[in-house]
């Protein structure tokens, strides 16, 4: 049964990460690093950086993941 990547959405058969969240160790990748590949992967869709940006966070603050990470709120609130 698949069920939903906690940082990212993407459907997953096993554990809380998808391979694209994780480094090489199998860790969450950290926020600097896993909001830049968001931000890029929205700006390749053609959204423009600034939206990409404000999409990316207003995403990830619904991810089991970052929903409470300090970067996430401080980015919401500015």
């Amino acid at each position: 049964m698949s069920h939903a990547c906690e940082s990212c959405g993407m459907p997953i058969e096993s554990g809380p990460y998808c391979q694209y969240c994780v480094d090489e160790s199998g860790a969450l990748q950290d926020f600097p690093t896993r909001f830049e590949r968001m931000v890029q992967w929205q700006e390749r869709r053609g959204s423009p950086r600034a939206q990409a940006e404000t999409e990316t966070i207003a995403y990830m603050s619904k991810m089991p993941a970052w929903k409470d990470h300090p970067d996430v709120r401080a980015r919401l609130q500015a």
